[in-house]
């Protein structure tokens, strides 16, 4: 029996490379034989576009399971992708409208949590994405996972949305899930040729609060990512030769090590 690690991937900044994050190191980790799934909680269903998956209104998706708890069986809205060891649990624009819908529901912070309860022993991690601002959509996604990877772009906009989201996830921690805890900071879209994505990397190392958590893996722009994106593939897959590639695959294998 296996216990999966539920990792929720999440920033309330958008733009930071969370997405990419969940499809590409998920991709990564399939790709060192361990069994993924994927649970696209964005309104915004990109990391279901990015792994090719195509869903229309028949389609069961995480919005069925967390509107209507018991009405659709998990393993119904688990769907595989073309790449072995990757499964995802695809999202809907209908997932906007849940929050809506489950406002005056008891326990509604709690819905993801029970619908995914039985599937922890069936894969190695569990990958969350998550939208980009505090949500209930996010606090379900937290109140399940018992790990966060925080993507940060290097940029001061982004390094500055840090200190809000670290006061949120304590939070979260001390309300609703006293399991949750902060894996690691992955530094996104550094650029070797600008001062100020080495501006940033320096004061995440040097921060007291962050730099402890700094993983040594650094995620380069890219444009081979971008491209994967393009045609719906991870990057792992599309170009393993490129250096959005191997950053990937070196930040699954350091995942793997803090594990």
């Amino acid at each position: 029996m296996k216990d999966s690690r539920c990792i929720a991937v999440a920033n309330e900044k958008g733009g930071v490379g969370k997405t990419v994050t969940v499809v590409n190191l998920g991709a990564a980790l399939s790709l060192q034989g361990k069994s993924v799934l994927i649970v696209d909680a964005d309104p915004q269903p990109n990391a279901t576009r990015g792994l090719g998956v195509e869903v229309n209104e028949e389609t069961p998706t995480v919005y069925d399971i967390i509107n209507d708890l018991g009405a659709v069986s998990v393993t119904d809205v688990i769907m595989k992708t073309r790449w072995k060891g990757l499964d995802i649990i695809p999202s809907h624009v209908d997932l906007a409208g849940a929050e809506v819908e489950l406002i005056d529901e008891e326990g509604r912070e709690n819905r993801l949590k029970e619908a995914l309860e039985n599937i922890t022993q069936q894969y190695d991690f569990v990958l969350l994405d998550t939208p980009p601002s505090l949500s209930l959509l996010t606090v379900n996604v937290l109140a399940y996972a018992t790990e966060v990877l925080v993507p940060c772009q290097t940029h001061p906009y982004a390094f500055g949305a840090l200190n809000d989201l670290f006061d949120t996830l304590s939070a979260v921690k001390e309300e609703i899930n006293p399991d949750l805890n902060v894996t690691g900071i992955i530094a996104t879209f550094f650029d070797s040729r600008t001062r100020v994505s080495h501006s940033i990397m320096e004061k995440l190392k040097q921060d007291s609060r962050y730099g402890p958590l700094l993983f040594n893996t650094v995620i380069r722009s890219n444009t081979t990512v971008a491209e994967s994106a393009g045609v719906c593939k991870p990057v792992v897959f599309y170009r393993k030769s490129s250096n959005g590639a191997t950053d990937y695959i070196y930040l699954a294998q350091e995942l793997m090590e803090r594990g």
